[in-house]
């Protein structure tokens, strides 16, 4: 069953700052504290401090999430369903500052058009970096301008889509020498998967973790 939340709901159920260290492993909620360690140890060592945006755009049929698929030509995750975001640069005051710089790069997102909503924990990624999600609540009257080198397209998918577990599958995954079960969320022709996927799991439960009342 899916559910209905405010704006007010989810900026209770989300971090008002960056988590630490010792909470990177939210995606992998339900495994055993020796696999999530081993999981860890296994992860590269240097771990490159990136952001992303996750975008909530405020339709009037309720709430939808922004994503991009990247484009083919790029080294890291080439087609793969993405938020916006990247590396935090020197010039970056914060996470929240490089998630609205790389947005704006990126799909041509106004930072006046994105209201702060809270964060995610960090995510650590098969590629080595560190990924501080920053969820913010978007005008639906954004305009996109599309950087053609880093992404291929943009489209919006319901909130209530995404938390509905009937819409959720299972890939088994191996890392670290065992198989972990994660999950994908197809919609339509496209498969959000991988840390796109863990993230929106991870929002999903700390929206829950408040409780869900149905509208």
């Amino acid at each position: 069953m899916a559910y209905l939340y405010s704006k007010a709901h989810i900026r209770e159920s989300l971090d008002a700052q960056p988590s630490t260290p010792d909470q990177d492993m939210q995606w992998l909620a339900g495994a055993s504290a020796a696999v999530i360690s081993q999981v860890r140890a296994a992860l590269p060592a240097r771990r490159v401090p990136a952001a992303v945006l996750v975008p909530l755009v405020e339709r009037s049929t309720g709430l939808t999430v922004l994503l991009t698929q990247r484009a083919e030509t790029l080294k890291d995750h080439a087609g793969q369903i993405s938020f916006p975001g990247g590396r935090i640069e020197p010039d970056d005051a914060d996470a929240w500052a490089a998630a609205l710089r790389e947005a704006h790069e990126e799909i041509g997102l106004l930072p006046d058009y994105v209201e702060f909503a809270g964060y995610l924990p960090d995510h650590y990624v098969i590629t080595g970096f560190r990924v501080t999600p920053v969820v913010g609540f978007v005008n639906p009257e954004y305009q996109v301008r599309i950087a053609a080198a880093e992404v291929h397209d943009v489209f919006e998918v319901p909130l209530d889509y995404i938390l509905d577990a009937a819409n959720h599958t299972f890939r088994r995954r191996k890392l670290a020498g065992l198989d972990i079960d994660v999950h994908d969320i197809p919609y339509g022709n496209r498969n959000i998967w991988g840390a796109t996927a863990g993230m929106l799991m991870t929002l999903r439960r700390m929206l829950q973790s408040r409780g869900a009342a149905p509208q």
